[in-house]
């Protein structure tokens, strides 16, 4: 697996080589949002772990500048007082974030949870010929990867993904934020809420054509989310 390292601060990138090597991992090094671009232009990738504060080009512009490039799942490296951005960064396309100073294990815990879902959605489904979840005109091609709404292909980033395949898989069904955390990112919840919600609210402005009214993801008042059976 190849992780893309990107911060202007050349000791972070240094440590986190260090993290993740000794986890098997192969690491490519940047320092600029330009250099990452460039590497994944130029190399397979599989997770990027991007700084938000950089000059020239941070990493919120970067991460939007690379999901036209590839759907690579992005870890956002932010200080404890950049919360404003986190949420920014989570609406541009990042999967996830950790706060600086990080906890090394945290940082390998995210990592690999990431991984595992980037290797299970690409991942060819052997149970079934065919994996189609529908309810009204939105349809899930769980083989393909694809979801479609009206007939017309959506582009969603794996979490995305994730959540609404979960989600519509159990149609019907409400589901509370740690239960959606715990089905989609693989670990114990720990105050997710920003995350799920910014997820969704994604989800919804791509599936919806009025996300303030949807018709597919609701939610339930102080209880969760679901998928309508439509």
């Amino acid at each position: 697996m190849n992780i893309l390292v990107c911060d202007d601060d050349r000791e972070i990138v240094e440590a986190i080589e260090v993290y993740l090597k000794n986890e098997g991992y192969n690491i490519l090094k940047c320092y600029s949002g330009f250099e990452a671009i460039d590497t994944v232009k130029d190399n397979d990738v599989h997770l990027i772990i991007m700084d938000i504060m950089m000059p020239e080009m941070d990493g919120i512009k970067t991460t939007m500048k690379i999901r036209e490039i590839k759907n690579i799942p992005v870890i956002m490296l932010s200080a404890k007082s950049e919360e404003t951005d986190i949420v920014l960064g989570l609406n541009m396309g990042a999967d996830d974030y950790i706060t600086k100073p990080f906890n090394p294990l945290e940082l390998i815990a995210r990592v690999k949870s990431q991984l595992r879902r980037y290797t299970t959605l690409g991942s060819a489904v052997d149970s079934e010929k065919s994996n189609f979840y529908q309810t009204g005109d939105m349809v899930i091609d769980d083989e393909r990867k694809e979801i479609a709404v009206e007939g017309e292909v959506v582009k969603l980033t794996p979490v995305e993904y994730k959540i609404l395949l979960f989600l519509t898989r159990n149609k019907g069904r409400v589901f509370s934020i740690d239960d959606i955390y715990e089905a989609v990112w693989n670990e114990p919840s720990f105050n997710p809420e920003n995350t799920v919600a910014v997820h969704i609210r994604r989800i919804r402005e791509k599936i919806e054509i009025d996300p303030k009214n949807p018709r597919y993801l609701k939610v339930v008042w102080g209880v969760g989310y679901k998928v309508e059976d439509i």
